[in-house]
């Protein structure tokens, strides 16, 4: 049985939250984006993207990774994919301005998709005015439409999340887990555990999980769906096409839903044979 658990820190306990089919649907694609990233990683989207999160978070919260945990986040992420320290001092360079380059501008989207599933979007664009119609076709040739900003986001929590794959571990090792790292909630599913922390503590509860020499299949703050549509058939072709189109626009960041699509179902799907 999938469960989300809260970590009562005092009692050292956890209890059922209601939460857990929502989770399973939201990490589920998150697998798909790690699976993704080492997709883009050889086609050498992947440093173009560090990049611009590097110099969108330099320009926002300032050059010192110190200071500012969102760049210390993104400086690891790229330290991870061997992208070149020249590279990556370069993108804060051009962040802070100490050197010229393209103005990305950080903007949120949201819309639906089949039966109403909420999604949202980070980009980050040197172009608004292109970007949109852009984005805009990609939902309305996939069964949605793209919608006002707080149209969906209230159904959403910003956590952070870090995936293992640590098949038959326990409830009492994954709450040693969680309380050894410093995260505030864990999930256990078939193939492993995954650890919830605030956004301001994700940083540190990384860097306490790779010191234990585990490496995490994915970790990054994240938008956390509270409830979730159920698709299968048409519905849920059209949604993989809708999330796969968003996610292959070059001024997308990330891509969130509330879907939930059967386990067997999606991988077949991601594999080309609906």
């Amino acid at each position: 049985m999938i469960a989300l658990l809260t970590i009562h820190r005092t009692a050292k306990r956890a209890d059922p939250c209601s939460g857990g089919k929502t989770l399973s649907g939201h990490s589920k694609w998150a697998t798909t984006k790690h699976k993704k990233a080492i997709i883009d990683a050889k086609r050498g989207k992947a440093f173009t993207r560090l990049a611009k999160e590097i110099t969108v978070a330099a320009r926002i919260g300032g050059g010192d990774p110190e200071g500012n945990p969102r760049l210390r986040t993104a400086m690891l992420k790229a330290r991870e994919e061997n992208m070149p320290m020249d590279n990556i001092k370069k993108a804060i360079q051009r962040g802070t301005g100490e050197i010229p380059g393209a103005h990305y501008e950080e903007c949120q989207f949201e819309g639906h998709g089949p039966k109403g599933v909420a999604v949202m979007l980070k980009v980050q664009t040197d172009n608004k005015n292109r970007t949109v119609p852009e984005l805009r076709t990609i939902f309305s040739k996939n069964g949605g439409n793209l919608g006002e900003n707080g149209c969906v986001s209230w159904m959403f929590d910003q956590k952070g999340m870090i995936s293992l794959e640590w098949p038959g571990a326990t409830e009492d090792k994954a709450m040693e887990l969680a309380l050894e790292t410093g995260a505030d909630e864990f999930r256990l599913h078939e193939n492993g555990i995954d650890l919830i922390t605030s956004p301001a503590d994700f940083s540190t509860v990384l860097e306490s999980v790779k010191s234990r020499k585990l490496v995490p299949t994915f970790a990054e703050i994240t938008m956390i769906p509270q409830t979730s549509v159920h698709l299968d058939g048409k519905d849920a072709q059209m949604m993989v096409r809708l999330m796969e189109a968003l996610e292959e626009h070059d001024d997308v960041e990330n891509v969130w839903s509330n879907f939930d699509i059967p386990d067997s179902l999606l991988e077949q799907l991601l594999s080309g044979n609906p």
